[in-house]
């Protein structure tokens, strides 16, 4: 599902990564471990399109998306690949149906049928009940869980988690990580996560372990 061959970033004077190359199977849950500084995140950021690399190449579900114009990269990444931040970012005026239902509409997908996803993913993370709730009534958890479901909006062929719990308690941080698990078992969804949180790293089927711009177990 994502391959990166040879990834070279710097920023100014200073080498990030260092000739990363990796892969991921579809269906595959893979944690990103390391000390800070270590790349991680610039990393989950190439990975995602969201920043370029200096040199190497990107493929995601077959598509080499740094051959890829900046319009053309932005349609990709917004049908393809799903984002889970430490901070949830959830619009605070709109209800957790309305949340979840945005990156579709940017999209361009029919209303329906966003519509009827969005339902079926507040079922999939157990969050129906808080449908029509705004963001500032919800926990940290409940936040989380509606990030998650707004990133999966669009069937993303992967879903790229920064720290996704950590900014929440212990009983919603083991909540947290058992959803991403059970999306892989329940959608067969490709899963990253950037994580210090070393419980949620050793239950992934493969950690990945980084140090000064460069991976040291695969």
């Amino acid at each position: 599902m994502i391959k990166a061959v040879d990834i070279h970033k710097s920023f100014g004077n200073l080498e990030v990564l260092r000739g990363v190359s990796l892969s991921v199977a579809r269906g595959e849950v893979v944690s990103i471990v390391g000390a800070s500084g270590a790349g991680k995140t610039t990393l989950l950021q190439i990975l995602g399109t969201l920043s370029s690399p200096d040199s190497g190449r990107i493929e995601i579900g077959g598509c080499d998306v740094t051959a890829l114009g900046d319009r053309e990269l932005s349609r990709f990444r917004n049908l393809n690949i799903g984002f889970v931040f430490q901070f949830h970012h959830l619009l605070p005026e709109f209800t957790a149906f309305e949340n979840i239902c945005i990156p579709g509409f940017i999209g361009r997908r029919d209303r329906r049928e966003v519509e009827r996803r969005a339902e079926e993913l507040l079922s999939v993370t157990g969050m129906t009940h808080r449908r029509d709730h705004k963001p500032g009534s919800l926990s940290g958890g409940e936040q989380q869980r509606i990030a998650i479901a707004r990133a999966l909006i669009n069937s993303p062929s992967v879903l790229l988690a920064d720290e996704p719990s950590g900014n929440l308690d212990s009983r919603n941080r083991e909540e947290i990580h058992r959803l991403f698990f059970e999306l892989r078992d329940k959608l067969g969804q490709t899963v990253v996560i950037v994580t210090h949180d070393e419980s949620l790293a050793a239950a992934a089927d493969r950690r990945i372990v980084m140090s000064d711009g460069l991976i040291l177990e695969p």
